[in-house]
């Protein structure tokens, strides 16, 4: 599956994040980083630009849920090759402060991600024009498509339509709930109503379809995917990077890296934090229920595989 204009996103460090509160060790985003320049990734998300405050501080959460120019410099710097992805950081809407950003030819930073709900689009919007204004590109990442009243989400894909400062507009199975035939519906309501926008792709593997709903949405013709290195990431996990890499078969792209890091590094990590697909994941893909309650059962650690009693926990709140 060949195409030249098809990028790949790694946001093994945003996403995987959510595992452990973002608290990577410096050698291990240096490991990351590296496997991604080598393997000739186009872009890698290195974390979230989030306010600190009271709630919010380093010291709960780590500092690439905070990430700025200090943080990340070092680790570029530590990269000798010469090819280097384009670096991006997630903006979540109403908890980013964005007085301190620089403009872009002035960071190490290209991309600017805003992930909103479909009520916040307004906001996000408004965030990625002041991005915009400043030389990033811009994504706009509209948060749980399948829990949206479809009216709602149809205005709110009219109005990101009208906004050329959106380079890319994400399509995002935030609870890992679709199948292939749910993709190619909503890409084309995507395309319907935000006919002038690339679209982009992000999955979760609750039902152990992350790879092959990509896979779907490269024979839909979107053309930027995300994915992270062994599938880490919230709860299931997402598209495995190694695997999309393997199938798109373009020669840019060098897995071994990938491989590599995932011996030195991920297989090592499992061994302190969960991700990946069990069944508990599966039921709240199935359901299309936010990963939270699962996430809580998997961290009680004397009922983690009760996935019978989870079941009929998860259908009673559904009557």
């Amino acid at each position: 599956m060949y195409r030249k204009e098809l990028k790949v996103l790694d946001c093994t460090i945003r996403d995987g994040g959510l595992i452990n509160n973002y608290h990577f060790s410096d050698d291990f985003v240096k490991a990351v980083y590296a496997a991604t320049a080598a393997a000739g990734v186009d872009y890698m998300e290195i974390g979230k630009n989030l306010c600190e405050s009271k709630e919010f501080t380093r010291e709960k959460f780590g500092k690439w849920n905070f990430c700025n120019q200090e943080d990340i410099k070092p680790v570029v710097d530590s990269y000798e090759g010469d090819y280097r992805p384009t670096l991006a950081v997630m903006y979540d809407v109403g908890r980013v402060d964005i007085e301190g950003l620089v403009p872009a030819d002035q960071s190490v930073v290209g991309m600017i991600r805003t992930a909103c709900y479909v009520h916040q689009i307004d906001a996000g919007l408004e965030l990625i024009k002041r991005c915009k204004d400043l030389g990033y590109e811009t994504t706009i990442n509209v948060m749980a498509p399948s829990a949206a009243i479809e009216k709602d989400l149809v205005e709110g894909l009219q109005e990101i339509n009208q906004v050329p400062e959106v380079d890319f507009l994400y399509f995002v199975d935030s609870y890992g709930a679709f199948y292939s035939e749910q993709i190619s519906s909503y890409l084309k309501l995507y395309r319907d109503n935000a006919p002038d926008k690339q679209l982009g792709f992000h999955a979760h593997n609750n039902q152990q379809l992350a790879f092959s709903n990509t896979q779907q949405c490269i024979i839909e013709g979107v053309n930027l995917l995300d994915a992270t290195i062994n599938g880490s990431g919230r709860g299931a996990g997402n598209c495995n990077l190694e695997l999309l890499l393997n199938f798109l078969k373009n020669p840019k792209f060098d897995v071994r890296p990938l491989y590599k890091v995932i011996q030195e590094h991920l297989v090592p990590l499992r061994e302190e934090i969960e991700w990946g697909f069990n069944d508990i994941y599966g039921i709240s893909g199935h359901l299309n229920q936010h990963p939270r309650a699962a996430m809580k059962q998997r961290g009680n650690a004397a009922a983690k595989d009760n996935c019978y009693d989870f079941l009929i926990e998860c259908m009673g709140d559904l009557d």
